[in-house]
């Protein structure tokens, strides 16, 4: 039954050799990778107008010029992760960038941040379309957290259905946001153009607003800055393009580019043009669309697609995460589980990790968006800093042609990246003190992870100092619960393979001890039978000590001591409940004793 759900929901296997099958083409790839920082205008300038009501309505002007200052960043960085997108074509973006430039411990900030980033960033998306789909019918408005959770799990399920897969279906909807906000931003300048929006809605630029302070524009810029989260993420899914995957992938960064940068533009000129204030229960698109068409079907269009582009842009996350828990384990800093494909050729053990994590957090901070871009931005700029700074690193030491023109680029977007973190710990410091937590507790737990498994390469090698002992025999321990089939099909199994073979019985009173050890001299007269009595009717605890003792003993002959155990299989699962499960006891309590070997004996019934 499970196989066949998971198949209705998944599909059928896929040939590992069909992997090359699966790549994506730059319009795919646009509409998937792109999807998370093309959202972002839904929600950016509502960010910045959040921090600028706080003085009043008078201070909207400024929500312009820190939009230009925002465009300026992204230029920055659209040309650092070109050089980088070219410079490691195998992907793993920030993370390569700072461990094989600045060294490995900011590697690991830049990939501990990005992981989370990409749990935030699925929770922000999903948070920020619920938001949306709730502003347009506020009946819904209380069921924020669980219409979130639902969406997740319906995003996760596409996503363990393959790239591909994923991306033609998610294809239409992004790029039908793409043209709804295009016609609403055209639509909007018409009017704008022909007077039907009154001049007076608005502020004119240059009005002098009392109260207003630097750290004040500091922090609207800083939350401005929200709209580029997700413009690093083709730069670690490389490997997901077709060939020649550094030229897709270059092309498809700068096409995101343009597309940020006037969809961005367009909403918050529009918004400061109609004088428009968030709302708690309202988004700022959702009010731009309601004036320039109405509460028409336009209107819903608008909030349908943009409520869609919001909750897929959480693929962005579930292309990057997987790809960058793939780098972390393959450099021994995470589970080898994320190593390993599945049955769609991608890796889902990262995708169900990263639902599961952005269902936590859903629900820690219930469903409210505005908790959680302060965090989700901090963890975006911290990696986007240390690559800037690990490519200076790198033009510096290799001096390429044009090395020069690379190296400004890169400096100029660390200084911007590493003012705009600043600028979000000094203002938002009450929303992101907790990455100062976490991130240092993940890079413990990688270093703690690379550390087994050094150790575990270091046991496993044949060239280790550590020489096995020879086996000089090895000894048979068979608990015996009663006579009965399944024990003799054991015994029988056991002196095949020695001839020292003990059998134990644990009897809980003197009368039944004497009579099982009459009964089996008529029965198994040639196999050694030791009883031990358990006065305090425990198994585990006698059967244990006397193992000890047998072990100590074969210790000093180099011999082995292997348990052996019956246990019968039942021909239905549900009939296990009925009986005594000791059988497993003893394996789990043996399984870590040292130098004993745990064997089962299965008997398998037929009715």
């Amino acid at each position: 039954m499970l196989t066949s759900l998971k198949r209705f929901l998944i599909g059928r296997p896929l040939k590992s050799a069909e992997a090359g099958e699966h790549k994506l083409n730059k319009l795919k790839a646009l509409a998937i990778l792109s999807s998370d920082a093309l959202s972002s205008v839904a929600y950016g300038t509502e960010q910045i107008l959040l921090v600028l009501v706080t003085v009043g309505a008078t201070a909207f002007w400024y929500s312009l010029p820190i939009a230009v200052g925002v465009l300026i960043l992204l230029l920055a960085l659209i040309l650092s992760y070109r050089q980088i997108i070219f410079s490691y074509p195998h992907g793993g973006g920030a993370y390569v960038v700072s461990k094989e430039n600045l060294g490995v411990n900011y590697g690991l900030v830049a990939g501990g941040s990005l992981l989370v980033d990409y749990i935030l960033t699925v929770a922000v998306s999903i948070s920020a379309g619920t938001d949306a789909i709730t502003s347009a019918f506020p009946a819904l408005h209380t069921h924020n957290v669980s219409i979130a959770v639902v969406l997740v799990i319906l995003i996760t399920i596409l996503n363990l259905r393959g790239l591909t897969e994923s991306a033609s279906i998610l294809a239409y909807p992004v790029y039908l946001f793409v043209v709804a906000l295009l016609i609403m931003i055209g639509v909007g300048l018409y009017h704008i153009a022909t007077g039907h929006v009154p001049a007076s809605a608005h502020t004119p630029v240059g009005t002098p607003v009392a109260g207003l302070t630097l750290f004040l524009l500091l922090r609207a810029f800083a939350s401005g800055c929200s709209a580029l989260t997700g413009v690093e993420a083709i730069s670690n899914a490389i490997p997901n393009f077709k060939e020649p995957r550094p030229n897709n992938a270059a092309k498809t960064l700068i096409m995101m580019g343009l597309l940020l940068a006037v969809l961005f533009t367009g909403v918050t000129f529009l918004a400061y043009w109609y004088g428009i204030a968030p709302k708690g229960e309202e988004t700022v698109v959702s009010q731009i669309a309601a004036e320039t068409f109405g509460r028409n079907y336009i209107y819903y269009f608008i909030q349908g697609t943009t409520a869609l582009i919001l909750v897929l842009a959480a693929n962005t996350g579930y292309s990057a995460f997987p790809l960058l828990a793939y780098n972390l384990a393959a450099d021994k800093f995470m589970p080898r589980m994320y190593t390993m494909r599945g049955d769609r050729l991608g890796y889902s053990n990262g995708i169900i990790t990263l639902g599961i994590g952005s269902i936590i957090l859903i629900v820690a901070f219930k469903g409210k968006t505005e908790n959680l871009i302060p965090l989700y931005a901090v963890g975006v700029f911290i990696p986007f800093t240390l690559s800037q700074s690990g490519m200076i690193l790198k033009w510096l030491r290799e001096k390429p042609k044009g090395w020069i023109s690379k190296l400004t680029a890169n400096l100029i977007g660390a200084l911007i990246t590493l003012t705009v973190l600043m600028i979000f710990f000094v203002t938002k410091f009450i929303q992101v003190w907790s990455i100062l937590i976490f991130l240092p507790l993940i890079i413990i737990m990688f270093h703690r992870i690379h550390r087994h498994y050094m150790d575990v390469s270091d046991q496993l090698s044949l060239e280790s100092e550590q020489r096995p002992v020879p086996i000089e025999g090895n000894a048979i321990i068979v608990p015996v619960a009663g006579m009965t089939r399944v024990v003799e099909n054991s015994l029988n199994y056991a002196k095949t393979l020695s001839d020292q073979v003990i059998a134990v019985h644990v009897a809980f009173d003197r009368r039944s001890e004497k009579r099982f050890e009459e009964e089996w001299v008529k029965w198994q007269p040639d196999i050694r039978l030791v009883t031990l009595h358990s006065q305090y009717r425990s198994i585990i605890h006698p059967l244990t000590k006397f193992i000890d003792t047998a072990q100590h003993k074969a210790r000093e002959s180099n011999y082995w001591v292997t348990v052996l155990i019956p246990q019968f299989i039942t021909k239905k699962n549900w009939h296990n409940i009925l009986h005594n499960q000791s059988s497993l006891l003893i394996r789990a309590y043996l399984l870590y004793k040292r130098n004993v070997v745990v064997t089962t004996v299965p008997y398998r019934f037929k009715k």
